[in-house]
């Protein structure tokens, strides 16, 4: 199966453009106010206009008040939901929506278990672990990935064009998902980066099937 790519920390129009012509299949918007990427409502609720059919418009938040997301949703149409925090099962499955959760990987770090604990995710997310939340841009030890988990796998942390070939190649995900690979500064993305990242994607999938 091709594997998917979400372009996450958009903030603005031509960058949700140049992420939509280079093929993404998911875009992210933050909602989590200690970020540099984060997006007020009214600007997510337009940029959240420029999604085509067939692309998933993504939330991500972390650790907010139900109410936060329920005000989110009823302003920006989002068809995903992605849970950085300390979220548990209930809290997630409460807007009915699809959501995928974030699992912030580090030695000794139970990852089955933790899957286990959301048995409604659509996916989980693997992140590197980082004081705070978020993965910092850095890379993880992929070694710590089980060979075999009961959920889609959506690999994250520090990816770029440089590196995401040899991901996919080494660990077959469902998903990537970038964020500060394809950036020229905190919260603008670069055009050229977002296809180079595209392009060694899809390079390393054909790459599998020959």
């Amino acid at each position: 199966m091709r594997t998917r790519i979400k372009i996450c920390g958009l903030t603005r129009p031509e960058d949700m453009l140049a992420a939509i012509d280079a093929g993404a299949d998911a875009l992210g918007l933050v909602f989590y106010p200690p970020s540099p990427r984060c997006v007020d409502l009214e600007t997510a609720a337009a940029l959240a206009q420029l999604v085509p059919p067939f692309v998933t418009a993504v939330g991500l938040f972390v650790n907010a008040e139900p109410q936060v997301v329920r005000e989110t949703l009823a302003t920006v149409p989002l068809h995903l939901l992605q849970f950085h925090g300390d979220e548990d099962e209930n809290y997630c499955r409460q807007f009915d929506r699809p959501y995928i959760k974030a699992a912030r990987m580090k030695p000794g770090f139970d990852l089955l278990q933790y899957v286990s604990a959301f048995p409604s995710a659509q996916a989980i997310l693997l992140d590197a672990f980082v004081e705070g939340f978020g993965g910092g841009g850095n890379v993880f030890d992929w070694n710590l990935i089980p060979q075999s988990l009961p959920k889609p796998l959506i690999l994250s942390g520090g990816l770029d064009a440089g590196n995401v070939g040899d991901a996919v190649v080494r660990v077959r995900p469902a998903a990537v998902d970038v964020s500060s690979g394809v950036e020229a500064a905190k919260g603008i993305k670069d055009a050229t980066k977002i296809r180079a990242f595209v392009s060694a994607v899809r390079a390393a999938g054909m790459a599998e099937t020959d």
